[in-house]
């Protein structure tokens, strides 16, 4: 049977959130369409606009950057304005759980890794851990965790000039916990506050933790862990711990599965089914079906069945060369679900080049738009009337470099959602 909407948006990671609630709140009756779950839970939680310029330079004030990018970057198209009402929304969603919003300045975040990261919004988790504070600074790492190395990450980030003299140790976590346990685990533990055997008894997961941290502190202004500090509970857990240790305690970000990104999630997820946004996950679109220059339907694999989604405007935000919204092969660069056009060399050998971090051409590769952000064609017409693109599926910024992919969603899928819910 046919399903009906207003407006469809395919892809459920940030832009096509945004375009989903953009569009409800122009009152269009909205249905977002994604074959897995949002793409959040694997980012470090941390929404960049524009980290560094083309040339590698680090952007202090990203505004003020804007104007200097190309002409088909991706905030030339929906200008200055989306980019400050994208990431006004998402301070609507994200609410008292990220900080940033006072300054147009980037804050300087350390990384698990032990680099220092721009950018415009942070978890209130991290707050604590700028690199522009002073404050003596201890990483704690756990042995059952080795994505961070938290003497290793603390050299990175005294080589990379931080300002605050930093010191890492690696300790055991409390309680028993198997050799591969998930991040999630760890943080269940501490929501949970869960009983925990020492050589002195029984005690809890939290007092546990603050004993076995606090004789390495050593006069330590605040101390920093890897971002585990409970699921559901994060600023209840880092209360505790504060009040146990004397110090500020922060949250350092990390890969996936990211706890800050699970939870920005759980956020958006709030935000759509406020706005009445319905969503349809697991299923790929495999086909669409036009008439006339329009989009009429598309339609998603359901265990061999082909199911229909019928709509009057839709909205691409598939993801980039990353998330398979953008496609390639020995043939060509292709854009999966609506086959719209992606300028490229027609000689394979100028897609990259030489060096592994030098300036590769395929980092921009993706799908051109006009203003209203809809898609372009080989002849530079517009491949379908109702077809908007936001996200990473649009060609022209390297999202990795500049790190700006966030920001760019944000923007890109506030212009798209405001665009088909006008049409309506």
């Amino acid at each position: 049977m046919a399903i009906e909407d207003d407006v469809l948006v395919v892809g459920g990671g940030l832009a096509g959130m945004t375009s989903a609630l953009r569009a409800a709140r122009e009152g269009a009756r909205v249905r977002l369409v994604s074959h897995k779950k949002s793409t959040l839970r694997h980012a470090s939680g941390l929404v960049d606009v524009l980290g560094y310029t083309p040339d590698g330079e680090v952007v202090a004030e990203p505004f003020a950057a804007l104007s200097a990018l190309p002409d088909g970057h991706p905030y030339r198209r929906v200008g200055t304005d989306a980019v400050r009402a994208g990431l006004a929304l998402f301070d609507e969603v994200a609410g008292e759980a990220y900080e940033g919003a006072h300054t147009d300045a980037n804050a300087l975040v350390p990384t698990h890794g032990g680099t220092v990261k721009p950018t415009a919004r942070y978890p209130r988790s991290v707050a604590a851990g700028l690199a522009s504070r002073s404050d003596t600074t201890l990483l704690v790492g756990f042995e059952t965790l080795t994505a961070f190395d938290a003497p290793l990450a603390a050299d990175h980030l005294g080589a990379a000039g931080v300002p605050a003299t930093t010191r890492g140790v690696t300790i055991e976590f409390p309680g028993e916990f198997r050799a591969d346990s998930r991040v999630t685990r760890f943080a269940r533990a501490l929501d949970e506050d869960e009983p925990v055997s020492t050589a002195n008894g029984t005690t809890t997961a939290r007092r546990a933790l603050a004993a076995a941290v606090e004789p390495h502190l050593d006069g330590a202004g605040r101390v920093g862990f890897p971002a585990v500090l409970g699921e559901d509970e994060p600023n209840r857990v880092r209360a505790a711990l504060e009040a146990r240790l004397g110090v500020d305690v922060f949250e350092v970000p990390m890969g996936p599965p990211s706890l800050p990104g699970l939870r920005l999630e759980e956020l958006f997820d709030a935000a759509l089914d406020e706005w009445g946004v319905r969503r349809t996950t697991g299923n790929p679109v495999v086909d669409f079906e036009a008439d006339d220059g329009r989009i009429q339907a598309v339609y998603t694999d359901r265990n061999g069945q082909r199911v229909p989604f019928h709509a009057d405007q839709f909205v691409l935000a598939t993801g980039g060369l990353v998330g398979k919204g953008i496609d390639s092969d020995r043939e060509g660069v292709v854009e999966p679900v609506f086959d719209c056009h992606v300028p490229r060399p027609d000689d394979r050998y100028e897609w990259f080049a030489d060096g592994a971090f030098d300036d590769h051409p395929f980092a921009r590769f993706g799908v051109t738009v006009d203003d209203d952000l809809r898609p372009l064609n080989a002849s530079g017409g517009v491949e379908y009337g109702n077809l908007r693109a936001a996200g990473a599926v649009l060609g022209g910024a390297d999202f990795a470099a500049e790190k700006s992919g966030s920001g760019i969603s944000l923007a890109t899928g506030y212009a798209a959602g405001r665009a088909v819910g006008e049409a309506m």
